[in-house]
């Protein structure tokens, strides 16, 4: 079995993307962290690669799953792994997604 993803299957864990610039709360600079695109990704482009991998990795889940169910799988904790990985991976989503729905309610109520 290979460290980086499941030998023959051509699953590979999913790797969080890096927010570059960030060294802490408190950013690089020890001021505040500010907002800014020249540093790294844009949030919508963030959100749109976390949507990608998602879906990446529902995608080898459900293949592995057919390949697991036509007895052509020869390791079925490659699927196991899969469809664990897949199942968090959509719960990670979700938080983050209410979150952000959470935060732009926050700020629709504040007065002006």
């Amino acid at each position: 079995m290979s460290v980086n993803g499941i030998e023959g299957t051509g699953f590979t864990p999913y790797a969080a993307p890096q927010v570059g610039g960030l060294s802490g709360p408190a950013g690089p600079s020890g001021g505040t962290t500010g907002v800014g695109s020249s540093s790294g990704l844009d949030f919508g482009d963030m959100v749109v690669d976390g949507i990608d991998r998602l879906d990446g990795v529902q995608r080898t889940s459900d293949r592995l799953a057919v390949q697991a169910a036509t007895g052509e799988l020869a390791n079925i904790h490659d699927y196991t792994i899969a469809a664990t990985q897949a199942a968090v991976t959509t719960q990670v989503t979700v938080a983050v997604r209410n979150k952000a729905v959470e935060a732009f309610n926050d700020i629709m109520r504040m007065q002006v």
